[in-house]
């Protein structure tokens, strides 16, 4: 073959190799996969109480189509995985929290980008434990002292100090380990009593436990910040932008509904309004929409 042929040819090629390029898209031109995002936890996180529950909810576990985490995910496109049920402990990561629900961490995998959850509440029942306890305790004392601080604070805080504590590091180095390359969130919990001794409107509890009650949680919430702290999970602080917004305060205010009057069928659970702020709350936390 002749030169000026050999050049022809070449010229050819190249011509032919630009047009493939210009009519092919390239790795550059091609869309990113959507975020993969798996949301674990409790009634927290699964919203349970907000309707209408999710499509796909799982019996019993109260998943709302509106709780913090399905919120995120639409507003940023994001690829979707909720495992969220009510009633969640530490110990459903690791284990089947009731028939036909694989255990959280089974949702987990390298190619998870994000993964965020409330849990730690449930752990020796210690909410709706405490939550009951303090309603039997003002009703037999006919709502005057501190009767359910005399009677179980040194027991709840031996609890979180020396159970819900150690469970929640359990669980926040299983999820990092589960998911390597993901970004890990923990939520802790907004308020649902304010920080005074006085009556709520809602909540059948002596008006002299309420910082009791405040203490209790805070107690959790500072435990969800140390567990997070040791296994290097993000922490997202949603209790105090919460403040001022706890289940005694009147519609449209609270984000929590209370044991009474509530308005939506589980009580002392976030509302629509505080599932929309938990969300907003972590968006911003996370550097999302």
């Amino acid at each position: 073959m002749r030169f000026t042929n050999v050049v022809t040819a070449i010229g050819a090629l190249a011509a032919s190799a630009v047009l493939a390029v210009g009519l092919t898209p390239g790795v550059a031109d091609a869309s990113p996969d959507p975020v993969k995002y798996v949301n674990l936890g409790d009634s927290y996180s699964a919203g349970s109480g907000v309707l209408p529950l999710a499509a796909d909810a799982r019996l019993g576990c109260a998943q709302s189509a509106h709780n913090y985490a399905k919120i995120i995910s639409r507003a940023n496109g994001f690829d979707l995985t909720d495992v969220s049920c009510g009633g969640a402990t530490t110990d459903d990561f690791f284990s089947s929290q009731q028939s036909g629900v694989k255990p959280q961490l089974d949702a987990l995998d390298e190619s998870v980008d994000l993964v965020t959850f409330s849990i730690g509440g449930n752990d020796e029942d210690l909410f709706g434990g405490t939550v009951m306890n303090c309603v039997v305790a003002g009703i037999s004392t006919a709502m005057h002292g501190a009767p359910c601080e005399a009677k179980y604070a040194k027991s709840v805080a031996k609890t979180i100090r020396g159970t819900t504590y150690p469970n929640l590091v359990k669980a926040m180095a299983a999820v990092r380990a589960k998911a390597p390359n993901a970004r890990v969130a923990a939520l802790n919990y907004p308020w649902i009593a304010p920080d005074r001794n006085a009556p709520c409107n809602g909540m059948p509890i002596s008006a002299g436990d309420g910082k009791f009650t405040h203490r209790v949680q805070a107690e959790l919430n500072d435990a969800i910040a140390r567990a997070a702290k040791k296994t290097g999970v993000t922490l997202v602080d949603v209790a105090t932008p919460s403040t001022g917004h706890d289940a005694c305060k009147p519609i449209g205010v609270r984000w929590i509904e209370p044991l009474l009057t509530t308005v939506q069928f589980v009580p002392v659970h976030p509302n629509a309004l505080g599932e929309r702020r938990m969300a907003a709350v972590t968006a911003k936390a996370l550097d999302l929409k």
